[in-house]
């Protein structure tokens, strides 16, 4: 949540969302008494909630009593991914490059100000990144997908980016402040390779560039604090080939 609560904020609605989200993070089905706590809500209107959520099939109760998401979470997630719009051949094109370059390949996109993963190649040389999945936000200030991204946009708009996402520290590395971000990119022009080396988890670098023409950025990540020149080099040429297309 960011910013202000509308003047006409309805409350049931915000409680439910908030009931899916602290179910959604748990590492374990959770009992209604435990979700009434962690969202601060008194039990009558818990099991209001779940019940609710259940019945539209936004949660799934257990014979044992507890609760976990359901089937129409993963629907409207396929439908939010569908209805965002993609290169063509992007995923033919991600899969050569994780081929050729033995490096995981990325296709993400700032939607509403949040940077999100739309599509993902694996690689055996790259390590497996939890918050760099399909569907995932992730951090723009932190990767070079969102780098990236921020790059293509006027000065303004990056900014209102970078402070509605926030400025998490992932490692010692990653950039403090809007202004240290703004110092990064300040050498680099739009289209262009960017790099991040350890900034959103140690021993890891990634690489990522726009794709000219639409909203979404490809890129790759390495083990190390280095993108081998030979990856960075095939990421580029991806770019343009699907630029062309």
């Amino acid at each position: 949540m960011t910013g202000e609560p509308p003047s006409d904020l309805i409350r049931s609605v915000s409680r439910a969302l908030r009931v899916l989200e602290e179910v959604a993070r748990a590492d374990r089905p959770l009992p209604v008494k435990v979700i009434a706590r962690r969202c601060g809500l008194n039990l009558s209107t818990s099991y209001h909630l779940v019940r609710t959520l259940c019945y539209e099939g936004y949660l799934h109760r257990r014979p044992e009593g507890d609760y976990l998401l359901g089937s129409q979470v993963a629907e409207r997630f396929h439908e939010m991914v569908r209805a965002f719009e993609r290169p063509p051949r992007v995923r033919a094109v991600l899969g050569h490059l994780a081929a050729v370059t033995g490096h995981t390949a990325y296709l993400a996109r700032l939607a509403d100000g949040r940077l999100v993963v739309m599509e993902v190649a694996e690689g055996p040389c790259s390590p497996w990144l939890e918050d760099l999945q399909a569907g995932l936000e992730t951090a723009p200030h932190a990767t070079a997908l969102g780098k990236a991204l921020l790059l293509a946009l006027p000065p303004r708009a990056r900014r209102g980016v970078l402070r509605g996402y926030g400025l998490r520290r992932f490692t010692p590395a990653t950039p403090a402040g809007v202004e240290d971000v703004e110092e990064e990119l300040a050498g680099l022009r739009p289209g262009q390779v960017v790099e991040e080396h350890g900034q959103f988890r140690p021993d890891v670098a990634c690489a990522g560039a726009v794709v000219p023409g639409t909203q979404g950025a490809i890129g790759l990540s390495a083990r190390g604090l280095r993108v081998p020149r030979t990856a960075s080099t095939r990421l580029a040429e991806a770019v343009r080939d699907l630029a062309c297309a």
